[in-house]
């Protein structure tokens, strides 16, 4: 059995998935350092999401293992890998997933509160984390009385608000307009290196790549060497590639 390495706070090796019988990830294997922002690269249908749940235990691979902490996820049950993402890990979707009854900085607290925080405090530090992202003057507003911009940067900084270990964020800037989007990946890779939150960070894009310490490539379910992200508005069928060791 190989040992994850003492620095990695999230570790897999060699992961194969398959859905429906086709490859969806073949013999992929990485490590997450504390408090490292890395982004995982490649067009889409490249594996990235796939890669991004089996990482945070919502899906268990067919073949290889995941490992956070130095603890095989496989080897947990469900209700224990529940807790663990709840506890420890943050998830950031393309769209955002609101709760429509609660009002923006009740749903940035939501985690908080879920974890035992009181109140007043979850509050405070929720306001903290709009403002951040301007948009403390929507704190009372639900999420029909937002724009989409707004309630993806209310998803972003619910899943900072409790200080997870590891964030997952799939395309998070997706609903963004391009002038908003350099703005809120500053604020969301500056905001996690000072609290020593590892980002794991799923993108197609060359632009948002950057933000990060480094990048993983990803074509065809594949671990590869380089793959040629487009920007923003441009062909994804540009990308190339060679394959890793």
């Amino acid at each position: 059995m190989v040992a994850p390495p003492d620095d990695d706070v999230l570790w897999a090796r060699a992961l194969h998935v398959r859905h429906d019988g086709a490859p969806a990830l073949t013999g992929v294997s990485l490590g997450v350092r504390e408090g490292e922002i890395l982004a995982v690269g490649g067009p889409r249908g490249s594996g990235k999401t796939t890669l991004l749940r089996c990482l945070s235990g919502q899906l268990l691979a067919q073949e290889g293992e995941v490992r956070f902490d130095g603890t095989p996820l496989h080897t947990l049950g469900r209700a224990a890998r529940e807790r663990l993402r709840r506890d420890r890990f943050g998830w950031i979707d393309p769209a955002p997933v609101l709760v429509p009854e609660l009002n923006a900085w009740e749903n940035a607290a939501l985690l908080l509160m879920l974890r035992g925080v009181g109140r007043r405090r979850s509050k405070a530090t929720a306001l903290e984390w709009l403002d951040r992202f301007d948009i403390g003057g929507c704190a009372r507003k639900r999420p029909c009385a937002l724009r989409h911009a707004e309630r993806q940067r209310v998803a972003i900084a619910r899943a900072l608000a409790p200080a997870p270990t590891v964030i997952f964020a799939d395309e998070p800037t997706a609903p963004l307009h391009r002038a908003d989007r350099a703005q809120v990946l500053r604020t969301l890779t500056t905001a996690a290196r000072s609290h020593g939150i590892a980002v794991v960070l799923a993108t197609h894009d060359a632009e948002t790549a950057a933000f990060a310490d480094r990048t993983v490539s990803l074509l065809d379910g594949r671990r590869v060497d380089t793959v040629h992200l487009p920007p923003v508005g441009e062909t994804e069928g540009r990308a190339t590639c060679s394959l890793s060791a």
